[in-house]
């Protein structure tokens, strides 16, 4: 009876589900329900990305481990009752600035959360306390819709979160392909939501990139606004570093973006 619940899930196009959805509909003990359930597991019929949380395997998927976090993720976020979006590399990817494919699957969460390891699938949550904030939009995936970060957010958590991106070197990289997406307008919007030092950091990256033009509507759209100096790479010294002085940030690292 369990594998013939799931078949019909798996019918109607649905491939998540939680331990206390499927117990609603059987009558069965939980320890019953959860042995059934671990017997399919051992079959690679069924994953387990999170406690209590399970993914049905197509066989296409069953080397793999694990469904694409893409197709699980909004419903585990969906079922945690928690706000996400697709962010960093991940939403680069999806906007068509993907330099190298990211090995890890990348989720900004308002709620700090571990990483998650099912078979060769890896998802990295980042912080972000004012997630529910930030400007996102609709992709699909073929099985469904995601929730990622716009190109204009998505550029300023590259700046922000640089370290889990693989420096700057790729943040720039991934950047000078994101930059046609951007609207230098809804960027000045978001960067109302973001430190300012993410902003000046972007600014110095856009002219090195060659995009004067938006580096220019950037700096105009954020007029009044204050710059206090802070160094391009944050954690390493500024001593015996150059400052920008439009955009008020110490150079002190090299930048070479693969382009």
């Amino acid at each position: 009876m369990y594998l013939k619940l799931i078949d019909e899930f798996a019918a109607t196009g649905r491939y998540c589900f939680s331990f206390s959805e499927i117990a609603e509909k059987l009558d069965a003990s939980p320890v019953a329900i959860k042995s059934a359930l671990h017997r399919l597991k051992k079959k690679g019929e069924l994953a387990v990305p999170y406690q209590e949380f399970y993914v049905i395997l197509p066989p296409e998927h069953r080397a793999r481990g694990c469904l694409p976090p893409q197709q699980f993720i909004p419903h585990l976020m969906h079922h945690l009752g928690e706000v996400y979006y697709t962010g960093l590399l991940s939403a680069a990817e999806f906007h068509g600035a993907a330099h190298h494919r990211p090995q890890v699957f990348q989720v900004v969460v308002a709620k700090a959360r571990r990483p998650i390891e099912c078979g060769q699938v890896k998802v990295e949550f980042i912080f972000r306390k004012n997630a529910a904030l930030i400007p996102t939009e609709q992709k699909n995936t073929g099985t469904g819709t995601i929730q990622l970060s716009t190109p204009e957010a998505t550029a300023l958590d590259l700046i922000g979160y640089a370290r889990h991106c693989g420096g700057l070197d790729n943040v720039a990289t991934v950047l000078a392909e994101l930059v046609e997406n951007i609207d230098i307008l809804q960027l000045a919007e978001v960067a109302a939501l973001s430190p300012v030092a993410w902003t000046q950091r972007l600014g110095y990256l856009l002219e090195l990139l060659g995009e004067k033009n938006k580096a220019d509507l950037l700096a105009g759209a954020l007029h009044g606004s204050v710059f206090v100096p802070t160094p391009l790479l944050p954690g390493r010294t500024i001593k015996g570093s150059k400052k920008n002085s439009r955009w008020q940030v110490f150079i002190n690292t090299d930048v070479e973006p693969d382009i």
